[in-house]
């Protein structure tokens, strides 16, 4: 057992001591009651689903049993089950190619009396295997815990990524418009194949499977009674653009003429922009944060729980050695310095207008997924999604090296004859920004889980936390940061966890999460082991995640690589 280091005693800032008062219940209102808890029921008819269903603008192609086992999830055998595919809203766009809205629905022999929407992730375009995934490097699945699952490809085809932003109708559906469209589909073909409609519907996913379960809560809040949210790009096209920002700020640091291969062009190259940032500079200042903030929480483990306090605590250009002579991999440049502060700080237009959230100072920047998202999909994939999708007019994937910041701000939330819904519009849940706005799905009972890893690169942890500020309602929305995590999973974290299960408990049975268990990812795990983890964390280190503003705090006794020694204050 490793012996617990000396600890720095700190205070928390008074911005989370005013986030402790924001999060209580607002005046006269009290906590909707608990929702009737679903029933299950046995699967009536599968192969025959073809030919006796009927949906308006829907086709099922198949419909054939599969045996338990006949699906794997991290090495256990999934329960028997139906699997369904098929179409809807077969049309010709108005660029001439075919569009249709694929999916899959997992349908289990003994279904739990659940419907789960899996939310896929990037710019959709595949039908994922309908497991009902649920984030981190989880164990389970939705399926796996006898939810009926369906998956999509939010209408367009992987060979359509880039094109389909250019046809109205195509980057609706991407937006919304296929899930709202697949909800009511699905819900239907579950009541086909039991003999009854669902009683309890969720929605989750992460980073975009994140944000098309929130806009759900804000577009289709009679629809879902749950809805597990993990780094929603809910402002996909404010994060998009800081990238480019970000990224035209490395390129002048980075080494002349370094390139590197386009993650979906390998016959093409991209700059190295890598190399303005490199790992051992990435692993310097990640020690510095560690340094300065590990022990906030009572206990030096190699994890920032305390991340409010650490922004207030930690200052890149005093913390971090600032090099005398040529870079070594032990230091900074101060132009670096002043690269990294301006990029985690959101980036900014020259009229001074804030481009996206600041990003949270944390461990996990030493992560190849940090690098990954700000080095490599920032001049390969960004690029595309900002070009064709999120502004008016689209035309092409834009120039990330010469491309406006200060004009492609404005296009986002631009409109025209053709395209009537911005990219905003288009992509973020409406009223967001507005205190209050999800009150009438708090009343019917419904809930949100959302959870963020705190080193995600490409949207923001802080802007997640200023979106919870803002509902300020702790018996609707719980918000679990997941310290060190990158962009859904990954980094030096404990990253394997279920927050389905407690929504569920929270939805059926009133009773409300406050901590969660989570593990990392050693040698052996059957979710994937995490390459990412210190040598000196034990294979299957627990923590708590605990639910926003509180902190997973060290009990000043026990072993230290076990949640149990640790409590949510």
């Amino acid at each position: 057992m490793k012996t617990p280091a000396p600890v720095l005693r700190a205070s928390l800032p008074v911005a989370l001591g005013l986030a402790l008062t924001a999060c209580a219940t607002a005046p006269g209102s009290s906590p909707p009651a608990a929702l009737k808890p679903a029933t299950g029921a046995s699967l009536r008819q599968c192969e025959t689903l073809p030919a006796q269903f009927r949906f308006a603008q829907t086709a099922i192609d198949s419909a054939a049993p599969v045996a338990a086992g006949g699906l794997m999830q991290t090495g256990q055998p999934v329960a028997a089950h139906c699997l369904v595919k098929g179409q809807m809203h077969k049309r010709k766009g108005s660029d001439g190619r075919d569009y249709a809205i694929g999916f899959e629905m997992r349908l289990p022999q003994a279904w739990n009396g659940r419907f789960y929407y899996q939310g896929n992730g990037g710019l959709d375009g595949a039908v994922r295997p309908a497991e009902g995934a649920l984030g981190g490097g989880p164990l389970t699945g939705a399926l796996a815990q006898g939810f009926a699952v369906i998956s999509s490809d939010a209408g367009h085809t992987g060979a359509q990524t880039t094109v389909f932003g250019l046809e109205p109708q195509a980057r609706l559906d991407y937006g919304y418009q296929a899930v709202a469209k697949l909800t009511p589909m699905a819900k239907a073909l579950i009541a086909s194949a039991y003999g009854k409609a669902p009683d309890r519907s969720y929605i989750g996913g992460c980073s975009n499977g994140g944000r098309h379960a929130m806009v759900a809560a804000a577009r289709l809040g009679e629809q879902y009674d749950g809805y597990l949210i993990g780094a929603p790009g809910y402002r996909l096209p404010n994060a998009a653009l800081a990238q480019l920002w970000g990224a035209q700020r490395w390129m002048p640091l980075a080494t002349p003429g370094a390139t590197v291969k386009h993650p979906l062009n390998p016959s093409a190259n991209i700059p190295d922009l890598g190399s303005a940032f490199n790992a051992a500079e990435r692993q310097t200042v990640a020690r510095a944060i560690l340094e300065r903030c590990d022990a906030i929480d009572g206990l030096r483990d190699g994890q920032v729980q305390a991340t409010q306090a650490c922004q207030a605590a930690f200052d890149v250009a005093r913390d971090v050695p600032t090099c005398g002579g040529a870079r070594d991999g032990t230091c900074l440049t101060p132009a670096q310095k002043t690269t990294l502060a301006q990029v985690q700080a959101g980036g900014k237009v020259t009229s001074g207008q804030s481009i996206y959230s600041a990003f949270p100072w944390d461990a996990g920047i030493a992560g190849s997924n940090w690098a990954t998202w700000k080095f490599v999909n920032s001049v390969a994939l960004d690029p595309l999604s900002v070009g064709t999708i999120f502004t008016v007019p689209p035309a092409a994937p834009v120039n990330p090296a010469s491309v406006s910041i200060d004009a492609l701000l404005p296009a986002i939330s631009a409109t025209n004859d053709t395209f009537r819904e911005s990219g905003l519009s288009l992509m973020s849940p409406p009223g967001h920004d507005k205190p209050g706005s999800l009150l009438p799905l708090r009343a019917r009972g419904a809930k949100m889980v959302l959870y963020h890893g705190v080193s995600d690169a490409i949207f923001s942890a802080e802007d997640t936390r200023q979106w919870v500020e803002r509902v300020n309602q702790p018996d609707f929305a719980r918000y679990f940061p997941v310290p060190g995590m990158n962009h859904c999973s990954g980094g030096p974290a404990t990253d394997q966890f279920d927050l389905l299960t407690p929504l569920v408990k929270w939805v059926e049975q009133g009773m409300a999460p406050q901590a969660v268990t989570a593990s990392a990812r050693g040698a052996g795990n059957p979710g994937g082991a995490n390459a990412e983890l210190p040598a000196d964390w034990a294979a299957n280190r627990t923590r708590p995640l605990c639910a926003y503003p509180s902190v997973a705090r060290y009990n000043g006794s026990g072993p230290v690589d076990a949640a149990a020694s640790f409590s949510c204050r």
